[in-house]
C-alpha cells in the first residue's frame, strides 16, 4: 500500500510540474504563405494610351501594357502549376481609378478576377488563358475609342483601396502598376507644404527638377507624393510603362525618385519601377518578380 501511495504522490508532482500548453491565439494575423499568391493589376487608363497624342511607331502604349498582362498572367499560371494540387489558393485581379463609365469596361474587369483551389479543374487554366488574351485588348480599345480620358487616380487607390482590394493577410501580395509614372487626377489636387498628390511634367519644371543635381534639389524642399498609408510592409509593388516627356533628360529619373520616397514612406520594402520597354524584354523581369526567385 505504501508504495501505491508513494507513486500516486510521484505522479501528482509530475502533473503539476508540467507547462500548461499555450492557448490557442484568438487575435493573431494569420500567418502568411508566401506559396500563395495574391496579384493585382491596376491600369492607368489616362491619354497617355491615347495613339494620336502619344503615338509610338514601334509599339502602341496600349498594346505594350496588353502584352505585359499577358506576362503577368503567364508568371501567374506558372506558378499555380508549380504547385500541388491540394495547395492551390491564388488569385488575380484588375483594377481601374476611377471605374471607367463604359459599363463593358467594367463587365471585363469582373471576368478577369480569377481564382483557384483545390477544387479548381484543369480546363480553367485554358479559360484564364483565353480570357487574358482577349479581354485587356478590348477594354484598352473601347477606352481609346471613347476619348474619355480622365485620368488615373493611383494616389487615391493607396489611400482607400489598396489594402481592402490588393491585400490578403495570409498570402504573399504583388501589385502591378501600369503606367507612365505621371500621378494626376481632376478630383485629388492637393498640396502638404512641398509634397503634392500628384506629379506631372509641369510640376517638374516649376520644382526646378531639371538639372543633374535633382536629388539634393528634391531632399533639400522636401519634394515628393503626400503619404497616402501608413504601413504597406505586406505588398510588393512593381510598375511598368514609365515613359517621361521628352525635353529633359533627367525628367525619367525625376519621376522615379518620387516612387521610390513614396514606397519607402508606406513601408513598402519591396518594389521595381520600368520603363516603357518592349515587352519581351520586359517579360523575364514580370516573371522573375512572381516566382520570387
Amino acid at each position: 500500500m505504501k508504495k501505491i501511495f508513494y507513486l500516486l504522490i510521484i505522479i501528482s508532482l509530475a502533473s503539476c510540474c508540467k507547462e500548461p500548453k499555450p492557448s490557442p491565439c484568438t487575435n493573431c494575423p494569420p500567418e502568411v504563405d508566401s506559396n500563395n499568391i495574391n496579384v493585382s493589376i491596376l491600369i492607368d487608363l489616362s491619354d497617355r494610351i491615347d495613339t494620336i497624342a502619344n503615338p509610338n511607331p514601334t509599339m502602341q502604349y496600349f498594346q505594350r501594357d496588353t502584352e505585359y498582362i499577358k506576362a503577368i498572367e503567364k508568371g501567374f499560371l506558372n506558378h499555380i502549376k508549380s504547385k500541388k494540387i491540394i495547395t492551390y489558393d491564388d488569385q488575380m485581379q484588375v483594377f481601374f481609378n476611377p471605374e471607367p463609365s463604359d459599363s463593358k469596361i467594367n463587365d471585363f474587369t469582373k471576368e478577369l478576377k480569377v481564382s483557384f483551389n483545390k477544387d479548381t479543374p484543369r480546363s480553367y487554366f485554358d479559360s484564364v488563358d483565353k480570357k487574358y488574351s482577349q479581354l485587356p485588348l478590348n477594354i484598352y480599345q473601347s477606352a481609346i475609342k471613347d476619348k474619355t480620358f480622365v485620368g488615373s487616380d493611383i494616389w487615391e487607390f493607396f489611400k482607400n483601396k489598396v489594402n481592402d482590394y490588393c491585400i490578403k493577410q495570409d498570402k504573399r501580395n504583388i501589385l502591378f502598376i501600369l503606367t507612365d509614372g505621371y500621378m494626376y487626377h481632376q478630383n485629388t489636387q492637393f498640396s502638404e507644404g512641398n509634397k503634392t498628390s500628384y506629379l506631372t511634367t509641369k510640376l517638374i519644371k516649376a520644382n526646378n527638377l531639371t538639372t543633374s543635381d535633382f536629388k539634393n534639389t528634391i531632399k533639400k524642399n522636401g519634394y515628393g507624393f503626400v503619404k497616402a498609408n501608413e504601413n504597406l510592409s505586406n505588398l510588393e509593388v512593381i510598375i511598368l510603362g514609365i515613359n517621361p516627356e521628352k525635353g529633359n533628360p533627367f525628367e525619367e529619373a525625376v519621376i522615379k525618385e518620387y516612387w521610390e520616397n513614396w514606397f519607402k514612406e508606406m513601408k513598402i520594402k519591396k518594389y521595381q519601377i520600368k520603363s516603357a520597354d518592349l515587352p519581351s524584354n520586359l517579360e523575364p523581369i514580370i516573371l522573375k518578380a512572381i516566382s520570387g526567385k
